[in-house]
Formats: structure tokens, sequence, C-alpha cells
């Protein structure tokens, strides 16, 4: 039995739906570090491992079941039995430790923790967290008494639970995010339509598997399309070309920073005449974009999203390179104050109208989920303006909003144009607390950079305006990023000492 075309799953509504052509497939599948499973097989132990753990969670308390694990199969053997209906997969951010860690567990009312030897250390060892250690002779005895036979799922419906995501938490605590069968079967097929991705294609996932990016425009866009899958331990720049070559790769997600680290790499005289035709994403620098297309002849479909899923927007081939794409209804930028549109040129918080869009809430946080839909709005907590031709543009998150001299300022255009200068490969803008209101702080990853250099630059930036101008400046030699590279403001804030400079026009 073969796979069908995407026609045929257009209207699947569930990603357990998406999942059932892929029963009896096995030229395609996942690979992972050099080693094969087709679809077949990969089915088969996803439901081995649901009729596993369904003997060890209590049917009176939510079926939550957190994975701790790098990308590997486990992981997706795990989410799989998840879509099919066996559990509530939650994904724990593996780059938090501790009491933090634990308390993401308790918050999402996790029964029982799934770890490797790799992570078994990141929980406390107080034995406050059941776990699962698929390195152990437990997990090893607990498949062996199972069968995939054994695993009976029960009727899945489009918005039935499917995941808890934490977000990044770049400004603050996590929140886990309510995701449905709908919310990763919808974009993946639309996704995997609007790509032209069929059978023949092959999917890179080398995003944290715990993020929605990597299961939702990369795992999921891979299922509904019937194309395999090639998981990556954990993303490499250097490993990256390697991994093209080596799979055939034609299609890779990305969020934040990917790009920019694989161009830094040595380029090859073959480079553009490599499988990869695609990789979508968001966050990726329009100078990244256009390089990166350059160099390796793929197409590069930038973004703009986040893991509660109430706002999307996308370029189209003539959005500007420093725009996010065309604003279209029920997308809006309006005043967080009023609700009211804002006119041309002016700042204002990026919402939909209609409401929440895929957004399901907040788990366990009711206020955290009303503050996110008040005024009857999905309301992103970001900030934007219109141009002329009436595309968005990414102004930076309300959080960050500067007040300076009584004038509202976005901190991304700042950061784009401290970015033009050949040196500086990193700019974060800070708010700086003065008397009345704000100054402009700069932290930049700028290698050789000088203050005169600085300033001259600065003074021939003709869009640059006497209110953005940094007068405090932090040199780094890095900043702190979260697992899925982007910057993590809170983390890098705190740990500033001394400016570097503060520079003044001359």
């Amino acid at each position: 039995m073969t796979a069908p075309t995407l026609g045929a799953v257009t209207d699947a509504r569930s990603l357990a739906e998406l999942l059932t052509p892929l029963n009896e497939v096995t030229d395609r599948g996942m690979h992972f570090e050099g080693d094969f499973v087709s679809w077949r097989d990969h089915l088969a132990a996803s439901r081995r491992r649901g009729a596993a753990l369904r003997g060890r969670l209590d049917p009176a308390r939510p079926a939550h079941v957190g994975v701790l694990l790098p990308n590997t199969p486990e992981f997706s053997y795990l989410f799989g039995a998840a879509a099919l209906g066996g559990f509530v997969i939650v994904g724990l951010n593996s780059t938090r430790r501790g009491a933090a860690l634990a308390a993401d567990v308790v918050r999402s009312d996790c029964q029982l923790v799934i770890v490797s030897d790799e992570t078994a250390d990141l929980l406390p060892n107080d034995n406050s967290v059941p776990t699962l250690n698929v390195d152990g002779p437990e997990w090893t005895a607990l498949l062996e008494a199972a069968s995939p036979d054994d695993f009976v799922p029960g009727e899945v419906h489009p918005d039935d639970l499917l995941m808890l995501i934490f977000t990044s938490g770049t400004t603050g605590d996590p929140k886990a995010v309510r995701c449905s069968q709908r919310k990763f079967a919808a974009p993946g097929v639309m996704l995997a339509g609007r790509f032209g991705l069929d059978r023949s294609d092959v999917a890179y996932l080398s995003m944290p598997m715990f993020h929605s990016n990597s299961l939702i425009a990369g795992w999921s866009v891979a299922v509904a399309a019937g194309a395999s899958i090639v998981l990556r331990k954990k993303f490499s720049a250097s490993g990256f070309c390697d991994d093209v070559r080596r799979y055939g790769i034609t299609y890779a997600n990305y969020v934040g920073k990917p790009l920019h680290y694989v161009l830094a790499t040595p380029e090859r005289d073959d480079d553009a005449q490599s499988t990869l035709r695609l990789v979508y994403g968001n966050e990726a620098g329009a100078a990244d974009r256009a390089e990166f297309h350059r160099r390796f002849g793929a197409r590069v479909v930038d973004g703009f999203g986040s893991t509660e899923g109430g706002v999307s927007i996308t370029r189209t081939p003539d959005t500007p390179d420093d725009a996010l794409g065309p604003l279209t209804a029920p997308n809006a930028v309006v005043d967080p104050d009023t609700l009211e549109p804002v006119a041309v040129g002016e700042i204002g918080e990026i919402v939909n109208t209609s409401g929440g869009g895929l957004f399901d809430g907040y788990y366990g946080d009711e206020a955290a989920t009303a503050e996110r839909l008040r005024g009857g709005m999905y309301r992103t907590g970001d900030l934007g303006w219109v141009d002329d031709g009436g595309y968005v543009h990414f102004a930076g998150r309300i959080g960050d909003w500067l007040r300076v001299d009584g004038e509202n300022l976005g901190t991304r255009p700042i950061e784009q144009i401290l970015l033009r200068h050949p040196l500086v490969s990193e700019a974060t803008v800070l708010g700086i607390p003065d008397e009345i209101g704000d100054t402009v702080g700069a932290v930049l990853v700028a290698p050789g950079l000088s203050e005169d250099s600085l300033v001259e630059f600065l003074e021939a930036q003709s869009d640059l305006g006497p209110k953005q101008w940094p007068t405090t400046v932090w040199l780094a030699d890095t900043q702190p990023e979260t697992a899925t590279f982007k910057t993590a403001r809170a983390a890098l804030a705190a740990s500033l000492g001394e400016p570097t400079w503060h520079p003044k026009r001359r």
C-alpha cells in the first residue's frame, strides 16, 4: 500500500487522521544517525508505547506524560502515541533545571516524566517526580510486555488536547499552551499543500521537539505530505550541509538564528547544487534570508507566529525585505489601550480581531488566557507598524516598548538599523530607566567595533530618529539564548555590568 496524494488528506482535521494512510508505508519513514525506521514500524512503535504507558496512568487524573528528551526516535514514537489518542504529551524544556523544571512538571499535571541518561539529572533528585528512563531496564521490560495490538485508540476529535507546549520564556516564566489535534493537522496540511511537498520529499527536523516549530512546521508537515523525516538530535550548523547531502533533504524548518549560524560555516563549491529547495520558519533576518538563498539556491519563507497560534502572517514574493508580510483581516495593528487601528507608520499591537484563532488557552492559567484574549481579540503582545503599501513590520514586544521623551518607541526598528553595520552580528535594544521614561541601550556582538566607527555609522543612518539614538552600549562576546535560538532578554538584562560606551553625536 502506498501513501495517498496530498489531495486525499486535505480534509483531515486531526493528526491521528493524517497518520492513518502511513500505517503500511515501508519505503518512507524516519532517518536517525544512519538508521532508518519505516512509517509502518514507527507507528507500530508508537502503538506499543501507547499500550505500555496506559497501564501506568491513573484514569482518575489527566493522562499527561512529560517528555524530557533530546530529538531522538523515542520522542517521535511518543508523539505518535499521543497523536493516536494514547495520552497527552507534555514537552519539557531541557534547558531548564531543578526546581524550575519540576514546577513545569507540576503545573502541567504530569503523572510521570520520560527521561534518558542524558536528561535524568535535570530534575531534582528527591523522587518528587516519577520518571521512566528510556535507557534503563524498566523501560525495556515495559515495552517487551506490551504489543502494538494491545493499543486500542478511542475516537479522536479535532479539538482533543494532544500536547502541552511551553512558551519560550524570552521575557518571563514559560506558560503551558494547550495544543489540540487540529492545531497540528491544519498547519501541516496547509503548509504541505502551499509548498507542494509530497512523498518524494525529505524533511529535516533539528529544532527541539519540545517546541511547536519542530512539530507543527516539521513533523506534521512531513506526515501530511507522506514524506520522510530526518531527525537530528541537536541542531548543528557544521553538520547541516553534511546532513542535506547524506539524506537528500529537500525541506527544513527553523526558528530564530539557525540560518545565520549555517552561513557562518565555510562555503562549499557545490552548496547551490544540493537537494534543499525550501526552508520555512520565523525570525531570520533579511540579509540571512537573501544570503541563504544565494548560497544554497533554496527558497526561504519566513513567517510570523507563536506557539499560541493566535496570529499568523506570511511573507509574499513582493513583501519588502524588512517586513513580515501583508496585513490582512482579521489581523490588525491597534492602539493597545483603545483597540482602534493605528495610522500608517504608527506603532501598535498586532492582534487578531476575530478572536483566538488556533489558540486553545493556557493550561491551568485562566487569568493568563483571559489576558491574552482581553477585548475580544487575540493579543500577541507584539508591536508592529504598517507601511504605505499595507505591509506590517515588527517593532518588538510590548514589554520592550521604550518611552523616550514622551514618545513610544519599538526596539526592533533600532535593532535592524544597528545590524546594518558590517561588524555587528547581533543587536538587542533595551530600555534604560531614566528620571522620566527611558533612554536607549544596546547590547552588541561586534568584534573589532570602535566607538568612533559606531558613531560615524549611526550619524549616516537617515532613518534613525534622534530619540532612537543608543546612548548606552555594551559590547558582548555572546548573548544568552533560549533553546529555540531567540535572545533571552530577561537573562541578558540581568547579566549586564558597566557599559562599554556612551556614544554621543559629534
